[in-house]
């Protein structure tokens, strides 16, 4: 049965696969927000050493798992450390489950203002546009957000059902490609404006005097959310590649692509913020006041090239977006492959039908719907949306990512471990002690800080 599961045709086309995983929403509006809230340079240096220390060897923990049993989550976890541990595999099927149904919400916005930029950029931005008042109408009206967020759906459905090679990983080459030629499109708009100067120091020049316990912990939480860990993502992911590639080489690149797109659109969003006059004290509000509403008028005012730059933008958005949601989709839907014996094509419109009704109660929830909009099951989390959303950030990654780490970890045999990360090939900078080291003690110790500081400290992640 192993030998008949389908495969990445390519390394490289596993690698843009998953590196469309982890590249989404969290690289072009959170970290630049987050590294904004925390001045810029010591964050982005302790978000790097977070990212070394933690989050790639938990990917590789979760890769290896993938690619030694050839299942998706549950199967996984329950071959490779036992059968008690299959719950853990489950509940990262449920984790994206939840988060595709809300993900898919914003992934909507992103169409709607790739043709509102498209439309401005043909007829002409209105000098009087109330860009708040603009997003506040799209949010409260429940046929648009039904609608959007249903194409996106549907895409998303569309891709994963043709399958690994045919569909996953053919999308990843077309839209990782795109994406980064609409980024370095973007990136040297940016670096011509005033405040790119600025900028660049701003994210390149530390100053720890400026850092604080609170922005140590937040670039913690950012580099285990921003690698799609936790979930079972990469343990699906890695149930499809081939036994002769090496997945030391794959994390690596996955990892390093990752981050060079969250600090290439942090250099863009701050250029911008520096040469707006004012600006620096409109953006600390909130991650989507930044994406949505502060910088759509901007592209039509200071951005050299706004006009075709902004329609480009919003499209990388979408295309982020899509390869995130693909993603998180196909987790589920392995698990109905493998665990209920189920063809793919049944598979992923049964899963994307029952994900698509919490994505329609999450796009109601802002105003559209009064009990939904005032739904809290969580103290402050007004809303169905916000709900999932805070329950998935702040309990479902970090308890799923901590377990798996245990349990590769602690559980699996040394023996195991090594022959996958190991006997297919490592590069030098590779070393299998240090990985043990960090999976078994620094990757565990900084996961619970998250629950820690969740539970105790009353910290949001989401």
């Amino acid at each position: 049965m192993k030998d008949l599961r389908e495969n990445w045709s390519s390394n490289l086309g596993f690698v843009l696969a998953a590196t469309g995983s982890a590249i989404g929403l969290g690289n072009l509006w959170k970290f630049p927000f987050i590294t904004w809230k925390n001045d810029g340079g010591a964050f982005v240096l302790i978000y790097l050493v977070c990212i070394i220390a933690v989050g790639l060897p938990i990917m590789m923990a979760e890769l290896l798992v993938g690619r030694k049993t050839q299942k998706s989550a549950v199967g996984a976890m329950r071959e490779t450390i036992g059968p008690s541990w299959g719950w853990v595999g489950t509940w990262g099927v449920m984790a994206g489950f939840v988060i595709l149904s809300y993900y898919a919400v914003v992934a909507g916005w992103s169409i709607f203002y790739l043709f509102q930029t498209l439309q401005w950029s043909v007829s002409g931005f209105p000098t009087q546009a109330n860009m708040g008042g603009l997003f506040a109408d799209l949010a409260a009206n429940g046929t648009m957000q039904t609608a959007l967020s249903g194409t996106f759906m549907f895409l998303t459905v569309g891709v994963v059902y043709f399958g690994v090679a045919s569909g996953i990983e053919k999308t990843a080459r077309l839209c990782l490609p795109a994406l980064f030629v609409i980024l370095l499109l973007l990136l040297f708009s940016s670096l011509t404006m005033e405040g790119s100067g600025e900028a660049l120091a701003f994210l390149f020049r530390p100053n720890f005097s400026e850092l604080d316990s609170a922005a140590v912990l937040e670039a913690l939480g950012h580099s285990f959310f921003t690698l799609s860990l936790g979930m079972g993502t990469m343990i699906v992911y890695g149930s499809y590649v081939a036994r002769n590639r090496s997945i030391v080489n794959a994390a690596g690149s996955i990892v390093v692509l990752d981050t060079v797109i969250a600090i290439i659109a942090s250099i863009i969003m701050f250029s911008v913020i520096f040469t707006v006059p004012g600006m620096p004290e409109q953006v600390d509000g909130s991650a989507v006041g930044m994406l949505f509403i502060s910088l759509p008028q901007l592209f039509y005012e200071v951005v050299p090239f706004g006009v075709v730059l902004a329609p480009a933008f919003y499209l990388l958005v979408a295309l982020a977006a899509l390869t995130s949601t693909i993603s998180l989709l196909e987790v589920v839907v392995s698990y109905f492959i493998d665990q209920r014996k189920m063809e793919r094509s049944r598979a992923t419109l049964l899963s994307g039908a029952c994900i698509y009704v919490f994505t329609f109660l999450s796009g109601m929830s802002f105003g559209a719907s009064t009990w939904l909009s005032s739904f809290e099951l969580f103290e402050g989390k007004a809303g169905f949306f916000a709900t999932l959303d805070h329950f998935a950030s702040n309990w479902a990654l970090p308890l799923g990512g901590l377990l798996i780490t245990l349990g590769v970890g602690w559980f699996m045999s040394t023996k195991d471990t090594e022959a996958e990360l190991v006997a297919t090939g490592s590069p030098r900078w590779f070393s299998y002690k240090a990985w043990l080291f960090s999976v078994r003690f620094i990757a565990p110790a900084a996961v619970a800080a998250i629950l820690i500081a969740v539970i105790f400290l009353g910290k949001d992640f989401s």
